[in-house]
């Protein structure tokens, strides 16, 4: 494998090692060190630096996009200007201020991967599997832009899964089903989840992006997610929980209470949904004194 660290990629599963501004001949095992994704930083790579990118998972779009259209050996240049924001970083400075940073992005190499159309139902499975435990990962170590890629790509490949669990289930409810089954069909069956266990695993990745969409102020989206969730999952605590504050963001509040109040008849006395309620509670009983002021103000000028 070549050298240094990024992101990956569902989209190819390619792995094109890229190197900006100069070359480096040392060339070591890749340590899996997350580069944390945020709206203020465009080019969300180390410059100076091998870097290994897995195409499609999102850590740089702006070197994905070079790197998309290169073969090995080809070099692309980047025109950088400061943003004044993020974390600095010690790049060489041009003379005028005012011109952008020229980085140079070179192809080294890379390793074809599969198209999701090229997977079998078996490796879109463990593919799904795997970009919800980056997602965690990515998740725990900060980089929330980071995990709702990750996120988002294994419900991509659920997408296009959904058909293979739906006919094995249907085949599993066949008269004899078992007598027409051949081994091949067999092996291959016992790759691809139950239903149940899509449908949970699909319900946890929307709770999941719901609480990273709280976690970047996008209450809307956050709802529609938590919403998803628990239509697929009734008893998922944590997703009737993460709708319930996405409502009380957006002041939805009769809508955030009976989220909170599904969640106690699920688990009683969770503290989290009690004390929401409570400043729910407090939220309202505010509005109508104001209201009731606002009131006698206006009848009491007449």
């Amino acid at each position: 494998m070549d050298e240094a660290k990024s992101s990956g990629s569902e989209k190819s599963g390619e792995k094109p090692s890229v190197e900006p501004n100069h070359s480096v001949t040392d060339v070591r095992e890749p340590v899996d060190t997350p580069l944390l994704r945020c709206q203020e930083s465009v080019l969300q790579l180390p410059l100076g630096e091998w870097t290994t990118v897995r195409l499609g998972e999102g850590q740089c779009d702006i070197t994905e996009a070079c790197l998309e259209q290169m073969r090995a050996g080809e070099e692309w240049e980047i025109l950088l200007s400061p943003v004044g924001h993020g974390p600095s970083v010690s790049v060489p400075q041009t003379s005028d201020e005012n011109l952008p940073l020229c980085a140079t992005v070179e192809l080294q190499s890379f390793t074809p991967g599969k198209e999701s159309w090229e997977m079998s139902p078996g490796e879109k499975w463990e593919w799904a599997k795997s970009h919800k435990q980056r997602g965690g990962v990515r998740f725990r170590s900060g980089d929330v832009w980071g995990a709702v890629h990750s996120y988002s790509q294994a419900l991509k490949l659920l997408i296009t899964l959904f058909g293979h669990v739906r006919e094995v289930e249907k085949k599993g409810h066949e008269p004899e089903a078992e007598e027409h089954r051949d081994t091949n069909t067999t092996a291959e069956t016992q790759q691809i989840p139950s239903a149940t266990e899509f449908k949970t695993i699909k319900a946890e990745l929307h709770s999941n992006m719901s609480l990273c969409q709280l976690k970047l102020n996008q209450p809307e989206r956050a709802k529609a997610s938590a919403a998803k969730a628990t239509h697929l999952e009734p008893g998922a605590v944590k997703a009737w929980y993460r709708l319930g504050q996405a409502c009380q963001k957006l002041n939805e509040l009769e809508e955030a209470k009976q989220a909170f109040r599904k969640l106690l008849e699920l688990q009683p006395e969770f503290p989290a949904a009690l004390k929401a309620l409570k400043d729910i509670a407090s939220r309202e009983k505010e509005t109508n004194a104001q209201l009731g002021l606002r009131l006698s103000k206006m009848f009491s000028s007449r």
